[in-house]
């Protein structure tokens, strides 16, 4: 029988005010892997509550014994990383072998967010008279709202709770609805770490439900949210009312340019990885490359090929490259996305269509998909897809992918294959993203900081620029 959870209140298991729960979808199976509470307005303002409640004893503790605390989060993660592992597969699809690195992701997030606890440090700044020191302090918020996205359930939530606690806040998470089990398991390790009551509050529940009233609570200090650009901008909007702090990670139309000068088979090797892990869902995915003229027939077979290689089945078969779509509407988006791009004079050259037979008859699998003959204006170009879709793009110099790299309303993540060093050091001025991969595939580091430009959202995640966006400062003028 699916295990059925409770909200995480106070360190306390608590049924909703609303009575009600929410089924979770293996997307694999369609089979109901477990029941999340459908908390409410009542649930999220207990939870804040209980978190306002406890942040002045968390936020006295010394750094070092709230970086143990997160150690011993760290440690228990470890312990049950093959348990977790399974949990977010089978609630978001996600190869088995790929949910694992997600774990490990996660244990590397909240080591950091430990380890760097004691280096939240200070200033000293000469004062204006011969007896003034002027301190700049670094202090906790006090209560963080975090809401995460469903496309890496466990790694999000580390990401959030690590450095929020580490520097001395107390949090309220809302873990999406479509994939809220790993989030839940996390809640009772934090339980077993004996983490103090009320540092560490889950409530699952919807958007409206949940979601809206943490934006808008007035003892919620700061919002961090993980989720597509338009909900995002609405956070914003309702931040602005209790003139919250909002960071948000948003959506992404990441570029890969490849240069006629590039190793070809290591490139192509990482646009195929850097485009189908988890199935296309990662807002970092490699959504529109760019190959210089002068290789582009050349690399369109490479990875034609490494395409045809793939494996898609079930996410708990180890050979097993790429699970399913998450969801039915999201499958439908992509699948509307190619349908409209073929229109508009795309190739289809692999894919484009919905699997069906055996296994994929259960489940949302969409086949690895590679469009050729893309032109810059179509709008498979400039609207995410967020699904295993490859769209190639001649290009004839550097000149030009970088105006086309740059012509995107998103900033998030970008890509680089050349052996040129000038070229590089024009990337690192012209380039308009946060992040960006020289001749590797994705995948950020959590001692490095993942931040995006324009509308891929506001502040940043990870590394100790990360977590000093969990304090604030404070300037003391000393005299004695």
């Amino acid at each position: 029988m699916a295990p059925k959870y409770d909200l995480f209140i106070n360190n306390e298991w608590v049924a909703p005010e609303t009575g009600e729960w929410i089924s979770v979808e293996n997307p694999a199976t369609k089979e109901t892997v477990g029941q999340a509470a459908r908390g409410g307005e009542a649930d999220l303002d207990r939870a804040v509550a209980a978190a306002k409640a406890a942040f002045p004893a968390w936020s006295r503790k010394t750094a070092t014994e709230r970086a143990d605390y997160v150690h011993a989060l760290k440690d228990l993660v470890k312990r049950d990383k093959e348990k977790l592992a399974e949990i977010i597969t089978s609630e978001m699809g996600k190869p088995l072998k790929e949910a694992r690195v997600e774990v490990d992701f996660a244990i590397g997030l909240l080591r950091f967010a430990a380890e760097n606890t004691l280096r939240l440090q200070g200033e000293i700044i000469p004062g204006s008279t011969p007896d003034e020191k002027i301190l700049i302090d670094r202090v906790p918020l006090g209560v963080i709202g975090a809401i995460t996205a469903w496309n890496f359930p466990l790694a999000l939530c580390a990401r959030k709770i690590g450095p929020a606690i580490a520097a001395g806040n107390t949090i309220v998470v809302k873990p999406h609805e479509l994939t809220p089990l790993a989030s839940l398991h996390l809640a009772k390790l934090v339980e077993e770490a004996k983490i103090p009551k009320g540092v560490v509050n889950i409530v699952t529940g919807d958007g409206p439900e949940v979601g809206v009233p943490l934006v808008a609570h007035p003892d919620v200090k700061l919002i961090t949210m993980t989720g597509s650009t338009p909900a995002g901008k609405k956070i914003m909007a309702a931040a602005a009312e209790t003139l919250k702090e909002v960071r948000l990670e948003l959506g992404g139309k990441a570029p890969f340019l490849v240069m006629e000068d590039a190793d070809l088979e290591k490139a192509a090797e990482a646009a195929v990885q850097s485009r189908f892990m988890n199935t296309g869902q990662v807002c970092t995915c490699n959504e529109r490359t760019y190959i210089h003229e002068a290789v582009y027939d050349e690399f369109v077979q490479k990875v034609r090929q490494k395409i045809a290689d793939l494996k898609v089945g079930l996410p708990t078969d180890p050979e097993t490259d790429m699970g399913p779509k998450v969801s039915e509407d999201e499958l439908k988006k992509v699948h509307e996305m190619v349908e409209k791009a073929v229109r508009q004079g795309a190739k289809l050259e692999t894919g484009g269509k919905r699997l069906t037979g055996g296994v994929y008859d259960k489940g949302y699998f969409y086949a690895p998909t590679l469009l050729t003959n893309v032109s810059q204006d179509m709008d498979i170009v400039h609207n995410e897809v967020f699904g295993p879709v490859m769209s190639l793009i001649k290009v004839k110099d550097f000149d030009q992918a970088l105006a086309w790299a740059n012509d995107c309303r998103y900033g998030l993540s970008a890509y680089l294959f050349t052996k040129d060093l000038g070229r590089i050091l024009r990337m690192t001025r012209e380039l308009e993203f946060g992040e960006v991969y020289v001749n590797r595939p994705g995948g950020e580091a959590p001692q490095g900081f993942h931040h995006g430009y324009k509308e891929s959202g506001l502040g940043g995640e990870d590394g100790q620029h990360g977590l000093e966006a969990y304090v604030q400062t404070k300037t003391i003028y000393l005299n004695v």
